[in-house]
């Protein structure tokens, strides 16, 4: 129930307005979402860290929006470094105003980040989108094979998703969303995802095992190593300021760890979706208020 009124709240403007304008946030949010993000890629590769940038902000409302966020990203990539990532949500690109815009402002962004030696990962955004990505993701990975998709494990058809994904990366996530039909015990979501790791590790694609979970990551790696997956063959993917510790750990065993690192001023929903998924974040983040009053 709590994940539920979080999410919701995640949607309120009433919401948004009392948390963006509270003089009492900023510490908090900083810790999650990175203000310079020229100096937090540069700290995280030094840490032989990988990253994944999302310029914030999606739900977009006409093209020239869409244009500009466009630029944004294209902006972005001069600051990050060759091996980097940038998330790109298709709404932000469009998604809600015509496919066909989304696909054409994708490519824009995919054309680019080639020249830079970085990837694209189309981002995971409210279910009745996901037809939307996949079929952007088919499209661009004609000409941008190593486009990446995200499949996010509590929907009910991620398994055919990933089945459908053949030599694909593919960022597979639990999902911080809600859905008609959807799982919504934890062990049915953690399980979808092992069925769903399983079939990514198997293939020929490029899994990106994005979790947090102690037991997830074992398994994902004992599945590597059954499949015969060497530390190059796959990368762990987690969040900007959760578990930084655990990020060093495997990064120091010479496994790939990506960080995702969300940054701009459009960054009340993130933040509310990542303290849905962990309570121990919400209870930081009340803490935090509490400390400053």
């Amino acid at each position: 129930m709590l994940r539920q009124a979080m999410l919701a709240l995640s949607k309120s403007r009433r919401a948004e307005r009392l948390v963006t304008t509270s003089p009492l946030t900023a510490d908090v949010v900083r810790r999650y979402v990175a203000d310079d993000i020229g100096a937090v890629v540069g700290d995280l590769t030094r840490d032989g860290l990988l990253v994944s940038v999302d310029h914030l902000g999606e739900e977009v409302n006409d093209p020239a929006q869409a244009e500009a966020a466009v630029a944004s990203y294209v902006a972005l990539l001069d600051l990050l470094p060759a091996g980097s990532d940038v998330s790109v949500k298709l709404t932000a690109l469009g998604l809600r105003q015509s496919q066909r815009l989304a696909t054409t402002n994708a490519a824009t962004i995919c054309a680019a980040a080639a020249g830079k030696g970085v990837t694209v990962t189309l981002d995971a955004e409210e279910h009745d989108t996901v037809p939307g990505l996949h079929a952007v993701h088919a499209a661009l990975r004609r000409d941008h094979p190593d486009v990446g998709v995200v499949v996010q494990a509590y929907l009910p058809d991620s398994l055919d998703r990933c089945e459908k994904l053949g030599g694909a990366r593919v960022r597979l996530c639990k999902g911080a969303y809600t859905a008609p039909g959807a799982y919504h015990r934890p062990a049915d979501i953690d399980r979808s995802f092992v069925r769903c790791l399983k079939i990514l590790m198997a293939g020929t694609g490029y899994p990106m095992v994005a979790t947090h979970d102690p037991r997830l990551l074992r398994i994902a790696s004992a599945l590597a190593v059954l499949d015969g997956r060497d530390l190059s063959g796959f990368e762990y993917q987690m969040l900007y300021g959760v578990r930084p510790d655990e990020q060093a750990r495997l990064a120091g065993l010479g496994a790939r760890v990506r960080v995702y690192v969300p940054y701009g001023s459009d960054w009340y929903a993130y933040l509310m979706r990542r303290l849905a998924e962990r309570p121990r974040n919400l209870a930081f983040f009340l803490r935090s208020l509490a400390s400053r009053r």
